[in-house]
């Protein structure tokens, strides 16, 4: 293949994975063209590219799926070629056509490789008939599967043909929910890669899921760079990542690396790719699909073996023999990837999309972050709740864990919710620090993990969480050094009381009574709750420290969008107000409602994709009223009681937000 040259790179795509493919772009001075939605238009990717091209309003189809957009942009920008991250368009033959037919370059693998091996029924067939071991499987359509509804092996896995990611899979345990959920695994797929076939095959009880990342170029080399650990998944969908395995014998790891690779070289692979595999509990290895691109996770293997695969990428799709061979990759110590999320892990791990009112990422030796927001910002309904990537390597896995603690402690992202205190619940579990985890290990320890998030909450002191916002309300807000007279109204003794609240939907809040002592713009003597309290500053640079009863803590406050306070202490956010003081932001009108069975909402804004029930009809506990669609999440309305539907208040397709009543039932 002859070499050519790039100039110029769009990429089609959004998020952090944009704005890690710039990264790389810049060091090989490579100019960049980032694409964008209307309400993206600030976002980091656009601001950090060379260049930046709109994609309008309206839908993902209308944007980022839009590949006569794409196309459009690139050759408006003169861009020689077209980065597809891992989203939305990175497993599209069309895009990958499209590209050619433009004379411009894909990188990644060509369009006929991207329709075997991104479609999972026929990378099945592929692998198994070169001899690679597959689960029990049966395609067709929803008809066709329900009429082998009685001989399915169940438990059994529901799968998007076309997709990954988590998106559109259903685990199935009996033939009565088999056809409810073929329908909407079909949905979801047809929403989410723009194809609605699914497929079902033999679910493996408590897996391992491990993968394997290849490189291969045009001149026959394919390499892999060893494996990555991906067993911590919450909704099928992975938020832990690791390599090496902690669970593979040496022989194993050199079996399943041996077997992607010869997959590869079978299909004539070019580009970066991912093979995955599950793992049973005596080792067995079993071909589940292969990505044909780059993974949300590549970054664990690029810290242990120091390959930039993005660089590589590029390497080959320009036509240049792969920079490596087999025999002198080297892969050392042990990284560990969490992904972090905007969502709530104590209510299904529903999307939370909202304000970020404070960002601060942690510095560290061994620590990378991949992140798609470098300041305050709001978090869109629109896209995948993902923020960030918190990447840790260390010496072993011990060390690799230890750092990772302390990374998510210091990581802040002050919003409504994160899943950083989950991550670090598992963590501090044994049984993932002892490597007793499986695919189905948050499940099975929901409670516990929610249990230890809610103990650690519990036992920080609220009159700690007190303390430090006083300092920041009295001083740093009021920016000045004469404190007395910026809050005026009180002289050399004054009492109020503080609110802390654990969440900032906590319905049991502590309020504590404050007597203030002394003030000026460098300290605070005071008793809260009956407590002496001495702080003091004791670092204002950019991140400033305050000494608590001779203990130093960093401070990070900020105001939320409902004008109360947020701070972090020691790896946790809590809500502070002062009662003294109004706030005219509080919304009662919702709480009355809420609790009414008869009403139903939606638990965050969003379209309603789907209304299954007329007024007048007879609806019983658990009948799914309507669907919503948000942040890429599909969520049921269930009824919560036998009853009538006596109105239906929205249409399908209508945008909702949490305060519409959706549907009215009465007895």
């Amino acid at each position: 293949m002859p070499s050519r040259k790039i100039h110029k790179v769009l990429i089609a795509g959004r998020g952090e994975i944009a704005v890690r493919v710039i990264r790389t772009l810049k060091k090989l001075s490579i100019n960049s063209v980032a694409v964008y939605a209307d309400n993206d238009a600030d976002a980091m990717h656009c601001r950090l590219a060379d260049e930046s091209r709109p994609l309008g309003n309206g839908t993902l189809r209308d944007t980022y799926l839009n590949i006569r957009k794409i196309i459009d942009a690139a050759l408006d920008t003169g861009a020689d070629a077209i980065h597809p991250g891992y989203g939305f368009l990175s497993e599209s033959p069309e895009l990958a056509e499209a590209c050619a037919n433009n004379n411009i370059i894909f990188i990644g693998p060509d369009a006929d490789t991207m329709r075997l091996m991104g479609n999972k029924i026929a990378a099945r067939e592929f692998a198994k008939s070169h001899g690679i071991p597959v689960t029990a499987g049966v395609t067709g359509d929803v008809d066709g599967i329900m009429a082998q509804a009685d001989v399915l092996p169940y438990p059994v896995l529901i799968k998007a043909a076309a997709g990954g990611g988590g998106k559109g899979m259903h685990i199935v345990r009996n033939k009565e929910s088999l056809r409810n959920d073929l329908e909407q695994a079909s949905r979801e797929a047809l929403k989410y890669f723009g194809d609605g076939t699914v497929y079902v095959e033999q679910y493996i009880e408590n897996p391992r899921h491990i993968e394997v990342q290849v490189l291969a170029d045009h001149y026959g080399n394919v390499i892999h760079l060893f494996e990555r650990e991906c067993s911590v998944q919450r909704r099928y969908q992975k938020i832990i990542e690791e390599s090496p395995s902690p669970t593979l014998t040496p022989e194993k790891r050199k079996a399943i690396c041996d077997t992607a690779v010869s997959l590869c070289k079978q299909v004539g692979y070019r580009n970066a790719g991912t093979v995955e595999f599950l793992v049973d509990d005596k080792l067995n290895f079993y071909f589940l699909e292969m990505n044909t691109r780059i993974q949300v996770e590549h970054p664990v293997t690029e810290q242990r073996t120091g390959i930039d695969i993005v660089e590589e990428q590029i390497r080959i799709a320009r036509g240049k023999e792969m920079g490596w061979t087999q025999d002198v990759i080297q892969d050392k110590g042990h990284a560990i990837e969490c992904r972090i999320y905007a969502e709530d892990p104590e209510n299904g791990f529903l999307p939370a999309a909202g304000e970020v009112t404070l960002y601060h990422e942690p510095k560290m030796r061994g620590v990378r972050i991949d992140s798609s927001i470098d300041r305050p910002c709001s978090i869109s309904e629109s896209y995948d709740p993902m923020i960030a990537k918190l990447i840790c390597y260390g010496k072993t896995r011990d060390e690799a864990i230890e750092i990772t603690r302390k990374a998510l402690k210091e990581y802040i992202i002050q919003t409504d919710k994160t899943n950083i205190p989950y991550l670090q619940s598992i963590v501090d579990n044994q049984d993932f620090t002892k490597n007793k985890i499986d695919t189905s290990y948050c499940g099975k320890h929901q409670d516990e993990l929610v249990g230890m998030m809610r103990q650690a909450r519990q036992n920080i002191k609220k009159e700690d969480v007190a303390a430090m916002f006083l300092f920041f309300d009295f001083n740093d807000k009021h920016n000045t050094s004469d404190v007395w007279n910026a809050i005026g109204y009180w002289r050399f003794q004054m009492s109020m009381s503080v609110t802390v609240f654990e969440t900032r939907d906590d319905k049991n809040p502590v309020t504590m009574p404050v007597q203030i002592n002394r003030l000026s713009a460098k300290s605070l003597d005071c008793i809260i709750n009956g407590k002496p309290y001495s702080v003091l500053l004791a670092q204002n640079g950019d991140v400033k420290k305050l000494i608590i009863n001779g203990k130093t803590e960093p401070v990070f406050v900020s105001q939320t969008p409902r004008h109360d306070y947020c701070v972090h202490l020691r790896g946790l956010d809590f809500i502070c107000r002062r009662e003294d003081q109004l706030n005219d932001m509080k919304d009662y009108s919702h709480t009355d409602i809420t609790g009414d069975d008869m009403k139903f909402f939606s638990p965050m804004p969003g379209n309603v994709m789907k209304i299954n029930v007329k007024e007048g009809d007879e609806v019983h506990y658990g009948t799914i009223l309507c669907i919503v669609e948000a942040m890429k999440m599909e969520n049921n309305i269930v009824a919560k009681n036998d009853a009538k539907v006596l109105k239906i208040n929205v249409k399908e397709g209508e945008k909702v937000d949490t305060k519409t009543v959706l549907i009215e039932l009465g007895i």
